[in-house]
């Protein structure tokens, strides 16, 4: 069953120098259950997809056209009064920097209370206390009763973090957003939190959206990737085959660019150039200028999603049929 479908995302900006498109005509879908993994370098569009399905992003300098289907509602449709009934409770989101997203006035325990007693008017103050604590200890926080009344700047970074995801599962949630859910902690902190969100995931019956440029942490948590590049999706595959057999040249750079224990090299491969200033795209495929296997093809045309026999999509003309591409197929 099909949670979440984004047909045809676009989102503008307008700004003094010109138009800006952060995303451009985004298609993907999302099942129950299930996790996805979006990917790319800052400024790809990952975040500002995740803050539109949030319905944050509504502002006279913005611009945005396609659907966003929620388990059978278009949320582009719905008023600033029906988002927030769904928002933090339907659908939650895990923000950036945990420090910066919880409020430093108030005791974390009020903070989880504070979406249950939004959402659950039957729900009274004393039982959504009960709800908080039992919360707090399914997120492995130690001393849950102890730990209800304390403020965010008595936690680690780790604790802060499993507290934002004790907010997120307050209610309902059928969707989970992270976005860079393990940003700022230690390897150690970072592995309990996915194992947390996997074990929850199971528990729930909940879909996950993860927002990150670390492909480690989409190999351990998703079932499919979505890998953007300028707003625009470049490559859309199981998790397993994107390891195996990237398709697109970006895909492959960001692969090549994580140190494997097998391979020892003195340097690691790095993409050649930087990301195009989105007031002044280059003519053509995006990735161009920063891809050793364009033509003059590349330059002229903007390619389109082509679907390969096995299900996967990829925008580059070597899959096009117009191309051979022996030669992006064999570097790996």
């Amino acid at each position: 069953m099909t949670l979440l479908k984004v047909e045809d995302l676009t989102i503008k900006f307008k700004s003094r120098q010109g138009v800006v498109k952060a995303v451009d005509n985004l298609n993907f879908e999302l099942a129950q259950g299930s996790s996805l993994g979006i990917v790319g370098e800052s400024g790809s569009g990952k975040s500002v997809t995740s803050l539109t399905i949030m319905g944050l992003l509504q502002n006279a300098n913005t611009e945005i056209t396609g659907n966003i289907d929620f388990d059978g509602l278009d949320l582009l449709k719905l008023s600033p009064n029906e988002m927030r009934k769904i928002r933090g409770n339907s659908i939650s989101m895990i923000f950036q920097e945990p420090m910066t997203s919880l409020n430093p006035l108030h005791t974390c325990g009020k903070q989880i209370m504070e979406p249950i007693l939004i959402h659950q008017k039957e729900v009274s103050k004393q039982e959504a206390k009960k709800h908080a604590i039992e919360l707090l200890r399914m997120v492995g926080i130690p001393s849950p009763e102890q730990r209800f009344h304390e403020y965010p700047h008595q936690m680690s970074g780790g604790m802060r973090q499993r507290i934002m995801i004790a907010i997120a599962l307050a209610c309902n949630t059928k969707l989970l957003i992270a976005d860079e859910p393990t940003t700022a902690l230690d390897v150690t902190i970072q592995a309990q939190i996915l194992d947390l969100m996997n074990s929850l995931k199971k528990k729930r019956d909940m879909s996950i959206i993860m927002i990150t440029h670390d492909l480690g942490v989409v190999k351990e948590m998703c079932e499919k990737v979505v890998v953007m590049y300028t707003g625009q999706i470049v490559e859309k595959s199981p998790t397993e085959l994107v390891f195996a057999d990237p398709l697109h040249p970006y895909t492959k750079g960001l692969l090549n660019a994580i140190p494997k224990i097998s391979n020892k090299v003195e340097r690691l491969e790095a993409i050649e150039g930087t990301v195009p200033d989105a007031l002044n795209m280059p003519s053509g495929c995006s990735f161009h200028p920063r891809c050793k296997y364009a033509t003059e093809k590349c330059t002229l045309e903007v390619p389109t999603l082509f679907q390969l026999e096995d299900g996967r999509e990829v925008k580059c003309f070597i899959y096009d049929g117009s191309e051979k591409g022996d030669d992006v197929n064999a570097a790996k």
